[in-house]
C-alpha cells in the first residue's frame, strides 16, 4: 500500500513573498484556499464572500488574557451583577443558555450567564475538542520545539479512506496552478496536510476532517514518536488489530483528559465518539457528548490566558478559529462585520414526520440543538466571549442567535452602536447554514 504519511521537507517559494496566515499565511500553513484569497487581494479583485473584519493579518491576532495568571478558571468566571442583570434584560424565553465575558478591559473583567450549567448536545462545537486533542498530542510529540510541531502540521499528509466518507458538508479544493477552486464532498483519497484537514474541520465544520483528525490524535498517543514515520497501511492494521474496546478507551482519553486538564467537568463537555459513522466499527462511542456554555466558556477563557496546551498553541487554535469564509448564524450579525471574528457553529435536529410532515431542516420538533461559540474584537478595542446554545422546537433558531447578537454587542459596544438603526429578529433563511 502507496504511504500516506509522507513527511515533506522541501521548501515551496511563492511569488507574493513571505507571507503568513491566516489570509496571508499560505507559506507558513499550506493552507491553499488562504493562497486564492490573498491573491484576489493583491490583485484588487473584489471579494464579497467576508467583510472587512475578516482581514486580520497573522500578526495582528494576540490573546487576551495573558496576564490572568490564575490557574483556577473559577476566579475569571465572577458574575459582575449589573452586567448579568442587562445580559437578562435582553435574553429570550425558551431553552436558551448562554456565556457572556467582557474582555475590553482586562483587570476588569465582566462575567454574566443564564442557564449555564444546562447541557446541550453540542453538535459540531465538539470539534474544538479534536482540535485540543491534536495539539495536547503534538506538544507531547514535540515538547521542545513548537516549530517542528507547526511543520509536522504543514507537511505531514493523509489521506481520508473511510474514515472522512457519508458527511454532506463539502470542502474547498483549490488548484494553484490552474488557479481554480471546487467544493465537493470528502472522497476516499482525498489527502491533505494535517493542517487542510484541520482547516477543513474547522472553517467548512467538515464531520469526515473531524474524524480524520480524531484518528491522527489517537495515532500520535498510540505511536508516539513513530507516528512521524507512520504509513496508511501499518495505521490501519493498528486499528483491525486492536481490540474494540482498548481503542474506544484511548481515544476517548485523547479527546477528553486534555479538557479536564483546563478544569473543564465532565458533565460540563465532553465528547463521546467519532463525527461519521465508518470508523465506529473499530472505535466505538463512549460516555455521549454534552456541552454547557460554562464548560465552553472555560475553554475559551484558558485559550485566551494560553494555557489551552500551551501559549504557541492557544495562538494556533485561535488562529484556525479566525472566520475567513462566509459568515453564519450567530456571526453574521451586520454588527459584527467590522469585528475580528472566531467562530465555531453547530446544530443537531430530529424530526418526528408523523407529528409534523413538513418539519424542516433545523427546526425539528423531537429536539433541535444549535450552538454558536464566538470571540469578537472591534477595532475600538472591545473584544468579548459568548457562548449560547439552545434547543427550541420548530423553528430554526438561527435568525435568534443572529438577534441576540446584535443585541449583545449594542450592550457592550453601547458609544459606537447608540447611533445605528435598531436590528430586528426576522426569519432566517440561508438553507446552506449546514454546521
Amino acid at each position: 500500500m502507496k504511504k500516506k504519511y509522507i513527511l515533506i521537507i522541501t521548501c515551496i517559494v511563492l511569488s507574493l513573498g513571505f507571507v503568513k496566515y491566516p489570509i496571508d499565511g499560505y507559506e507558513y500553513s499550506g493552507i491553499k484556499r488562504l493562497y486564492q484569497i490573498r491573491k484576489m487581494r493583491l490583485d484588487s479583485i473584489k471579494y464579497g464572500r467576508i467583510p472587512a473584519g475578516a482581514y486580520k493579518k497573522l500578526r495582528d491576532i494576540q490573546l487576551n488574557l495573558t496576564n490572568k495568571t490564575t490557574d483556577s478558571i473559577h476566579d475569571l468566571l465572577i458574575a459582575d451583577v449589573n452586567f448579568e442583570r442587562k445580559i437578562k434584560q435582553i435574553t429570550p424565553e425558551g431553552n436558551f443558555s448562554f456565556a457572556v465575558m467582557d474582555m475590553s478591559k482586562p483587570d476588569n473583567l465582566r462575567y454574566a450567564s443564564h442557564r449555564e450549567n444546562v447541557g446541550y448536545q453540542p453538535g459540531s462545537v465538539a470539534k474544538i475538542a479534536v482540535l485540543l486533542a491534536v495539539f495536547d498530542q503534538l506538544q507531547k510529540l514535540c515538547p521542545d520545539s513548537y516549530e517542528d510541531r507547526v511543520s509536522y502540521l504543514k507537511n505531514i499528509r493523509v489521506t481520508s479512506r473511510y474514515w472522512g466518507l457519508g458527511d454532506e458538508h463539502t470542502i474547498p479544493i483549490y488548484d494553484i496552478e490552474k488557479n481554480k477552486l471546487i467544493k465537493r464532498q470528502v472522497v476516499a483519497n482525498d489527502e491533505f496536510s494535517l493542517f487542510e484537514w484541520l482547516d477543513h474541520m474547522v472553517s467548512v465544520s467538515n464531520n469526515g476532517a473531524a474524524s480524520i483528525m480524531y484518528r491522527e490524535a489517537i495515532l500520535m498517543a498510540a505511536f508516539g514518536q513513530e507516528y512521524f514515520s507512520l504509513d496508511a497501511e501499518k495505521a490501519e492494521n493498528y486499528f483491525k488489530n486492536t481490540p474494540r474496546n482498548v481503542l474506544t478507551n484511548l481515544a476517548n482519553t485523547v479527546v477528553n483528559e486534555p479538557l479536564r486538564k483546563l478544569g473543564i467537568a465532565e458533565d460540563e463537555y465532553r465528547l463521546g465518539g467519532m463525527f461519521t459513522r465508518g470508523p465506529e466499527k473499530y472505535v466505538g462511542r463512549k460516555g455521549g457528548s454534552i456541552g454547557t456554555t460554562k464548560g465552553l466558556m472555560k475553554f475559551l477563557v484558558k485559550l485566551e490566558q494560553g494555557k489551552a496546551v500551551d501559549k504557541e498553541s492557544s495562538l494556533e487554535m485561535k488562529r484556525l478559529l479566525y472566520m475567513t469564509d462566509r459568515r453564519i448564524r450567530y456571526a453574521k450579525s451586520p454588527r459584527l462585520d467590522n469585528a475580528a471574528v472566531y467562530f465555531k457553529s453547530g446544530s443537531l435536529y430530529k424530526c418526528d414526520k408523523t407529528k409534523n410532515p413538513n418539519c424542516a431542516k433545523y427546526a425539528g420538533n423531537v429536539f433541535n440543538f444549535m450552538n454558536s461559540i464566538i470571540i469578537v474584537e472591534h477595532p475600538n478595542g472591545i473584544k468579548y466571549i459568548v457562548c449560547l446554545m439552545s434547543n427550541v422546537l420548530n423553528k430554526n433558531s438561527a435568525g435568534a442567535h443572529l438577534y441576540l447578537a446584535s443585541k449583545i454587542d449594542d450592550l457592550i459596544n453601547v458609544k459606537e452602536n447608540i447611533k445605528k438603526s435598531e436590528i430586528k429578529e426576522i426569519d432566517y433563511k440561508d438553507e446552506k447554514d449546514t454546521n
